[in-house]
């Protein structure tokens, strides 16, 4: 990976974990346009980051929601099944 692309995700990485400790969503933005005064690759990259870290946090999320689910219902028929076939 390009050195500039590891910084960018670096720094996405830990901003967006300092927005989850602060409580603070505009850190992300503050940071783009420091970048973006700066560094307009830099700033491309990092966003690029941000957004795909944050898109595959929520895919993340919604696949343990349905392996959740999933396995709830499995649980469910076979606490049910087992009266079923009797």
């Amino acid at each position: 990976m390009d050195r500039l692309l590891i910084l960018a995700d670096d720094l996405a990485q830990d901003v967006i974990e300092a927005t989850e400790v602060l409580g603070d969503d505009t850190l992300i933005e503050h940071i783009n346009k420091m970048l973006e005064a700066s560094s307009s690759t830099m700033q491309e990259a990092y966003m690029s980051s941000v957004r795909a870290r944050r898109a595959e946090t929520r895919a993340r999320a919604f696949l343990e929601a349905r392996l959740r689910k999933a396995a709830a219902e499995l649980e469910a028929q076979a606490k049910g099944g087992g009266d079923a076939s009797l």
